[in-house]
């Protein structure tokens, strides 16, 4: 009975290993950014991420499909109460990704969320204001960050709020940088009251889109406000394992340089597709590496979350979750280096309430 307990788990590793290899073709050819960020972070974080990331990548590909429908869409939850029924279509993606949410506890709401985000696509939907646009953001891409954050083992509400906001503001960015090619498939994303703010009709302007300075203006606004996210995002990448964080801080930086790219081309994000150079990339993963000591170096606060993404928390918090700290001696080691960076925190805390309260008796 051992030897076949035994040969199951061997089996169901070898097919995990083979779904694996296809996923990581998936991300190779269809996100660089995230490929290049992906080879910093361990493999016990990177296998089950490129999991994800090659199924959020299959189902958006779906979505954004020309002959995409209603069916599409349904097609996708279906998929997906497969994935969490543990009974996953014959697809590698699918089947990979059926082991992730059942080992990480990531709750269905999540990637419930995503595809409903997908779902909005296909109704071509529109976004009056900014707020309205973050709705959107956070189910495109606040989920993503939402589940990479418990692949890492943190469930914190503040860590969490963190890594949907460094899903937002990548959402943000994606949008800047893809004016010209959603108006041309008949979308557009950018806020309509900012585009009316700034002197034009939205309908009017998808009938021709064509870059002029309103719509630079347009642009300059939102990706100041993906930096404003980038910066609160990345006050919690000090609360992420160290070992992960070089990884999520490459990606940061990466996604945050398509901006300053598209800065260089005089915001015209309507003719030319900003692109950072692999030699850039190679730059940017060299400093993300500074991200290991970062969790001392850095100012701690804790920001208020954004309205977009409470829900995601919420889920989070509802979803029962048991820690175990087995695995790997690496992984061990991991853990108790999280642990005493925790230990340190608390008495840094400590030692500054005490000497706010020295100064106030005094």
């Amino acid at each position: 009975m051992m030897n076949h307990a035994m040969h199951t788990v061997t089996s169901s590793k070898n097919q995990f290993d083979q779904d694996l290899s296809a996923c990581i073709e998936t991300m190779r050819d269809g996100s660089k950014s995230f490929f290049a960020a992906s080879r910093v972070l361990p493999s016990r974080i990177r296998n089950p991420a490129t999991a994800l990331y090659a199924f959020c990548r299959i189902t958006d590909d779906v979505a954004d499909a020309a002959d995409a429908t209603a069916q599409s869409i349904a097609d996708l939850y279906v998929r997906l109460n497969q994935i969490y029924s543990g009974e996953p279509l014959d697809i590698p993606a699918d089947r990979a990704l059926a082991q992730v949410v059942k080992t990480f506890d990531i709750p269905k709401a999540l990637p419930l969320a995503l595809i409903e985000g997908y779902e909005w696509d296909t109704e071509y939907r529109t976004y009056e204001t900014y707020e309205d646009l973050l709705d959107y953001c956070s189910r495109v891409a606040g989920t993503v960050g939402a589940m990479m954050c418990l692949i890492m083992g943190k469930r914190e509400p503040e860590t969490l709020a963190r890594a949907c906001e460094l899903g937002l503001a990548m959402q943000l960015t994606n949008i800047a940088r893809d004016v010209g090619e959603d108006a041309l498939n008949g979308r557009i994303y950018l806020p309509l009251t900012w585009l009316r703010e700034a002197g034009l009709d939205p309908k009017q302007w998808l009938t021709k889109p064509e870059f002029n300075d309103a719509i630079a203006v347009v642009v300059a606004r939102l990706l100041k406000a993906a930096d404003v996210l980038y910066k609160q995002a990345e006050m919690g990448i000090g609360d992420l394992p160290w070992d992960c964080r070089p990884g999520i801080q490459a990606a940061r930086l990466i996604y945050a340089e398509i901006g300053r790219k598209l800065e260089e081309h005089q915001l015209n994000s309507v003719a030319v597709r900003a692109v950072v150079s692999k030699q850039r990339k190679i730059i940017l993963l060299t400093q993300a590496v500074s991200a290991i000591v970062s969790k001392f170096a850095m100012q701690r606060e804790n920001p208020q979350a954004q309205r977009a993404i409470q829900y995601l928390l919420d889920a989070v918090a509802a979803t029962p979750h048991i820690r175990h700290y087995g695995g790997t001696i690496y992984e061990r080691l991991t853990w108790v280096v999280d642990l005493l960076e925790r230990v340190e925190e608390r008495r840094r805390q400590s030692e500054e309430s005490n000497s706010t309260n020295q100064l106030q008796a005094g």
